[in-house]
């Protein structure tokens, strides 16, 4: 039976849906292959001595299935997704899923919420993988029992206006959101708490979110709260390296080489704030807003304005990238995974 929602308000929040899959390990043991299962979504008990309760050992991603034309349901580089979180497992001593046993894991809750997912350009099924320390502990150490945990919602545009969307940027030089030697290039759960009190500020001046300057010397950009930024001067792209204090996010790995592909010079570099000023546009990449053009940035005072019609670079890029997950364009770099 189809759910009753109407596709075209579906909006960015949490919707309930039918299942989701959890699978379970001991600290010292791996996750094994035939030790998850779907369950019906439902609320998770957890010992309030619970490592990820207590000391935040936590890990989050963020990924969509879609629904094509031709009915089938595809997934955009869910390997990338399970790679990220071995590696932010690494870093907070948690054991992870293999490759194969996340994108399996990945299939299996899609295709059993596979009637929440909008109708062909109405949206995607938005995918939330978390890896959570579950068992108990009092002092500081690994937890005694890790879950990792998969739950679906549908989600349409992430921003209210859609296609016609822009981000208006306030540029945050009190607060920092990562430091270096900390876990801003991993998708730690900590790291988004934090963001909140700058991005009320930020949302209560008028502005759409908050981007952030290098905690050592605050003279670089490194990115917004959720996504990476670019700048576009002339024929050249710049956006920030990813070198532990920005999420190396696959949206932005992706439009990289998109962008590589139809000509544009890209750099991955330190872009001083003064650089804003003088670029042609901005735009900012991630899962929830795929590519969204910057419409503005403000710094001290200062606003700067930058093109965001359709002849700009963002909107090439993000037809392409549409383009490559509808089936438009041909796949040629084997980023599609087919579903069912």
């Amino acid at each position: 039976m189809e759910p009753e929602i109407d596709w075209d308000n579906v909006g960015f929040g949490i919707k309930k849906t039918d299942y989701m899959f959890v699978m379970k390990c001991s600290n010292g043991d791996e996750f094994k292959q035939e030790g998850g299962e779907l369950k019906p979504f439902a609320n998770i008990e957890l010992n309030p001595a619970a490592g990820v309760l207590n000391y935040g050992q936590g890990l989050l991603e963020g990924m969509k299935a879609y629904r094509r034309e031709d009915g089938k349901i595809v997934l955009f580089r869910p390997d990338q997704n399970a790679l990220r979180m071995k590696d932010g497992a690494d870093r907070m001593c948690m054991p992870c899923p293999s490759v194969a046993q996340f994108v399996d894991a990945v299939k299996q809750t899609a295709l059993a919420n596979q009637r929440w997912i909008p109708p062909p350009g109405k949206g995607s099924l938005y995918l939330r993988p978390l890896l959570l320390g579950t068992g108990p502990i009092l002092g500081l150490t690994q937890a005694p029992e890790y879950t990792f945990l998969i739950y679906t919602t549908p989600a349409g545009n992430y921003l209210k206006d859609g296609v016609n969307s822009q981000f208006n940027l306030y540029i945050e030089d009190e607060y920092d959101r990562a430091s270096l030697g900390g876990t801003g290039g991993i998708k730690s759960i900590t790291n988004y708490g934090p963001v909140l009190r700058p991005l009320t500020k930020a949302r209560s001046g008028g502005f759409t979110d908050v981007l952030y300057l290098d905690s050592a010397t605050r003279k670089y950009v490194e990115e917004v709260s959720t996504c990476n930024i670019f700048i576009v001067k002339d024929n050249i792209i710049s956006t920030p390296p990813t070198k532990g204090t920005v999420l190396p996010g696959i949206t932005r790995k992706s439009i990289i080489e998109i962008a590589r592909d139809q000509g544009y010079t890209v750099e991955e570099r330190q872009i001083e704030v003064e650089e804003l000023f003088e670029a042609d546009e901005a735009f900012c990449t991630g899962t929830a807003v795929i590519v969204v053009p910057v419409g503005s940035i403000t710094y001290q005072g200062k606003r700067i304005q930058y093109q965001t019609d359709t002849n700009s670079v963002c909107n090439k890029l993000f037809s392409t990238y549409v383009a490559i997950i509808n089936g438009e364009t041909e796949d040629r770099k084997g980023w599609i995974t087919e579903i069912n």
